[in-house]
């Protein structure tokens, strides 16, 4: 069956680059991947590397929270506005773009000295990334056949979320072999392969031409910062404090603005049309609350590895693995058995398995756990995040028309960011609030209550989840 986009059509066999040579799928999937799979890595990659950063920087624990959150905001709020130049100069131009950037600010990263040297750093990091991830799903179902795209989905969310998971590993190792700086060079040599792939494999195309919504976008980057800020130094300020509190209400009102704007004007960042569908809403529903609960956890457990059982950082990553490893192999699966057994089934699977992990996880952590406790509950929580990327994405673009690809799946993309950002901060809170502290004795009884927040959030997700319509055969 031939894919039909703007710019052309494509073939069964493979897809066209922009000089008319027949590309073979899976080259045009790691073309489309590659990218996104650094993008993704450089989520959790710092995770491991963070109690020698604090060390070594003289970091707080609010600076080891910013260098996680600059990047996943800055990542999260520009992802639409990526999406919407995309759409008008050319999608793959601007995939390519967003390589360089990231790639100057993986570099600058590497070379900070000080921890707002590295927040900045990481910011424009966050925004190279934002051009990559929603554009390389738009750009690789353009590349392959209808019939084939359930499949090319599932690799791609097994590559996401290997990305996403693989990070603590990939960081304890070059943090062990090398330096901390080491986990933003790797970036380069990668870069250097996935620009000229990108020309070569990815066709160019373009989708709706229409102005940038710079007012939308300055609204939504706003509010979701002020939320974060609010979190992050409710603790420390006092939740009372008219500093939080002030963050919090702007938070609110800027949200709402960005709503009412986004509903009068004729060319929305966000388009909330694209909310009538119960399977993209739900869809954005669970990767909301999904990743503020996996996410925050993983950002805790992997410091608990180092702080309290005294792994050195490569070590904590490698012993991640039944957690991290397990969607290489779930992701593709679920993605060859949603049109067998729709997505409604797989989610709900998915997702359960999360929550009972983090609430085992919760009750096994003491002072006299071992590791190998652990590891059912971690192979648990992979095998569900596993059985969740691939439907996830599927369901965001299951009734979406073609021009529609890429704000859809951006959309989607930034409310997992913003995820990403509200887990390590909502969650951390909690552990600060149970008296956390990054040593041996203030550790492990402030990170039960947090996990157990962490299954909550997930369970929210399973709720959207029931509502997902099966979609047997998308």
């Amino acid at each position: 069956m031939t894919v039909l986009t703007k710019s052309g059509s494509g073939a069964a066999s493979g897809s066209e680059s922009s000089g008319g040579r027949k590309v073979p799928i899976a080259i045009a999937m790691v073309a489309a991947s590659l990218p996104m799979f650094m993008a993704t890595l450089d989520n959790l990659v710092m995770t491991s590397a963070l109690p020698v950063i604090e060390k070594e920087l003289n970091a707080s624990v609010g600076q080891l929270q910013w260098f996680m959150n600059a990047y996943t905001l800055c990542f999260a709020t520009l992802m639409l506005s990526a999406t919407t130049l995309g759409d008008r100069w050319g999608r793959r131009k601007m995939f390519v773009f967003g390589i360089g950037l990231f790639t100057a600010a993986s570099i600058a990263s590497a070379l900070s000295t000080t921890p707002s040297l590295l927040i900045a750093a990481r910011a424009f990091q966050g925004a190279g990334a934002a051009a990559i991830m929603p554009l390389s799903l738009t750009l690789l179902v353009a590349a392959v056949p209808e019939a084939k795209r359930a499949m090319a989905i599932g690799v791609w969310g097994g590559v996401s979320g290997l990305g996403i998971a693989m990070g603590p590993v990939v960081g304890g190792a070059v943090v062990d072999g090398f330096s901390w700086q080491g986990i933003f060079w790797i970036n380069v040599p990668v870069a250097i392969v996935a620009v000229p792939l990108a020309l070569y494999a990815l066709r160019e195309s373009t989708g709706r031409t229409q102005p940038l919504d710079l007012p939308g976008v300055a609204l939504a980057g706003l509010g979701v910062f002020l939320a974060v800020w609010g979190i992050v130094h409710g603790n420390d300020d006092g939740w009372g404090s008219l500093g939080v509190v002030a963050s919090l209400v702007g938070s609110a009102v800027a949200l709402a603005l960005f709503v009412l704007r986004e509903m009068k004007t004729s060319h929305p960042v966000m388009p909330l049309r694209l909310f009538r569908s119960r399977s993209f809403s739900m869809a954005n529903v669970i990767g909301l609350t999904f990743s503020i609960g996996i996410f925050g956890a993983v950002f805790l457990l992997s410091q608990y590895l180092q702080i309290v059982m005294g792994y050195s950082p490569f070590q904590a990553g490698l012993r991640t693995l039944p957690w991290t490893a397990a969607p290489m192999i779930f992701a593709p699966l679920a993605g060859f058995l949603a049109p067998k057994v729709g997505l409604r089934s797989l989610l709900l699977t998915g997702l359960l398995l999360q929550a009972g992990a983090l609430f085992w996880l919760a009750a096994l952590i003491g002072p006299d756990v071992t590791y190998g406790s652990l590891v059912p509950a971690l192979l648990m929580a992979g095998i569900g995040m596993g059985l969740t990327f691939a439907p996830s994405s599927t369901a965001v673009l299951v009734d979406m028309d073609e021009p529609d690809h890429g704000t859809a799946s951006s959309t989607n993309s930034t409310l997992r960011e913003i995820g990403v950002a509200l887990g390590i901060a909502v969650l951390t809170a909690v552990f600060l609030a149970a008296g956390g502290a990054l040593t041996p004795l203030g550790y492990g009884d402030a990170l039960t209550p947090a996990l157990r927040v962490g299954g909550c959030f997930v369970l929210v997700a399973v709720v959207a989840a029931w509502f997902v319509p099966s979609h047997r055969k998308a």
